[in-house]
């Protein structure tokens, strides 16, 4: 090579390198959050052709054009469809609630309703053998919607139950998400078992690009839910999998997953069947047929009783234009009076969430967090750790939930009449990335049985003191700032 060859291809690299960072400072920072855009900045600024690469990639937060499309005519149909109001006293509800509620329509376009009644279900196998159970009673359609399926000793109960209502006649529909589905060592047996008993099957959110099927590959549909005839529906954190996943590397630490679900019946349950119904169109393109649904009125009991709840379903994920459960979860959290517990397995908050909780220690509220002692996900571990300085020197109290178990359940609860449950961690990714499906409730008698299951975790657990926490290893805490600046990479 020349010497003018070489100083033309130096200038060029010199001029690309330029160009990446100019860009970067004009297209990164619209309409992200400051440590987002932060973040993005500092990876291209220090490897630009690699950081360039990797936020063409995966740098568009949001949907193609046309899935975010069919999502506003989806709100626009559930608002024209769902009747408003069923079963609801608004003027009894405290302020704030009847706002939240508001709120929680204006961004997911699902009402609140009355007259609900559900149970908390806190067994993995007894979790899948009910929603089994349920399907045997199936007499008009079956709906069934998972971030993760696979067809192993767990579940092999509730494909059976699948394939006898299939014979009976009964419609039997499927959602799977594609990449965590697939990558399932049992996804082949799976797929070819739902094609044998004759489930209608599709995955969400494929990334099949020669079938010019492709979006961000890291925007997933994170939901978990079944619902029956319309009449019955379970929803939570779990999957329809084996309790370590199918995956050596878990089987070999032991690891186990421990869950938490309901199975609610009355009106809110035509808001999960609504959820489902949009993801269904969205991946088929097949329209929202009012007779696969009941009409909520119908679901109404004219009688329910003094334990009936008031719930509303709250759907998020990158078609809608906010971040509709991470506005919820602050609105929770702000209107606390007494107590806020939180329960999630991938707890890394954004600013707002952090100020949020340390402020309800800095009024008089108590706080608790439950996570893992151990996690599957090494990075995410590693960010959520970062968080653990500030809550306790706040005052938040930390119990960790002792190996081998994933605390795999997500959930929220304040004062002592409400709480959130649903398949949304407390984590970026869940605000922003992910698909998910998360439930209002506002009832005593829920939130009792809540604060039961809260009482066997902290039972279990050991309790992280401020203490103890200093004394961790700096290698270790150093790890855990470096992948809380990955956490923003979105």
């Amino acid at each position: 090579m020349s010497l003018e060859t070489g100083v033309n291809v130096g200038v060029a690299v010199i001029l690309l390198d330029l160009a990446i960072r100019i860009t970067a400072l004009v297209l990164i920072p619209r309409n992200r959050t400051p440590s987002a855009a932060m973040a993005w900045l500092l990876t291209i600024f220090l490897v630009p052709v690699v950081g360039g690469i990797l936020f063409l990639v995966i740098g568009n937060e949001k949907l193609p054009r046309r899935r975010r499309e069919r999502q506003v005519a989806i709100n626009r149909v559930i608002r024209e469809n769902v009747p408003e109001g069923l079963g609801v006293d608004p003027g009894t509800w405290p302020r704030w609630f009847r706002g939240l509620t508001e709120q929680n329509q204006a961004l997911g376009a699902m009402p609140v309703s009355g007259g609900n009644h559900a149970e908390l279900i806190d067994d993995y196998q007894a979790s899948i053998d009910r929603a089994a159970h349920d399907i045997d009673a199936a007499e008009r359609f079956v709906h069934v919607e998972y971030f993760v399926v696979g067809f192993d000793r767990t579940t092999r109960g509730f494909f059976a139950a699948m394939e006898r209502a299939v014979q009976r006649g009964v419609p039997v529909r499927l959602l799977m998400d594609h990449i965590p589905s697939r990558s399932q060592s049992v996804h082949r047996a799976t797929i070819a078992e739902l094609d044998r008993i004759g489930v209608d099957w599709r995955y969400m959110l494929p990334v099949q690009p020669l079938k010019r099927r492709y979006q961000r590959p890291d925007l997933r549909n994170h939901r978990k839910l079944v619902v029956v005839d319309g009449r019955v529906a379970h929803t939570g954190s779990q999957n329809l999998v084996d309790r370590a996943y199918n995956k050596r590397s878990n089987e070999r630490r032991g690891l186990q997953w421990q869950e938490l679900t309901t199975r609610v019946t009355g009106p809110v349950v035509a808001a999960v069947n609504a959820v489902f119904l949009s993801d269904w169109y969205a991946e088929t393109g097949e329209g929202l047929d009012a007779d696969r649904h009941v009409p909520a009125a119908e679901l109404l009991d004219e009688a329910p009783g003094a334990d009936a709840l008031v719930c509303q379903i709250i759907p998020s994920g990158p078609s809608y234009e906010h971040e509709n459960n991470l506005r919820l979860f602050l609105g929770l959290v702000a209107s606390a009076q007494e107590r806020v517990i939180i329960t999630s397995p991938y707890f890394v908050p954004d600013e707002a969430m952090m100020l949020a909780i340390t402020s309800a220690r800095l009024r008089g509220l108590d706080v608790e967090l439950f996570v893992s002692e151990v996690g599957d996900q090494g990075p995410v571990w590693h960010a959520q750790r970062s968080y653990y300085d500030a809550l306790l020197r706040a005052g938040v109290r930390i119990f960790l939930y002792p190996s081998p178990y994933i605390l795999h359940a997500k959930h929220l609860s304040i004062d002592d009449d409400v709480a959130v449950i649903g398949s949304s961690n407390l984590d970026i990714r869940s605000f922003v990335l992910n698909f998910e499906i998360t439930m209002l409730v506002r009832g005593a008698s829920f939130v009792a049985g809540m604060r039961e299951v809260e009482a066997s975790y902290r039972e279990l657990s050991r309790e992280l003191t401020l203490e103890e926490w200093r004394r961790e290893p700096r290698s270790r805490t150093f790890l855990d700032g470096v992948f809380r600046l990955t956490s923003s990479l979105q």
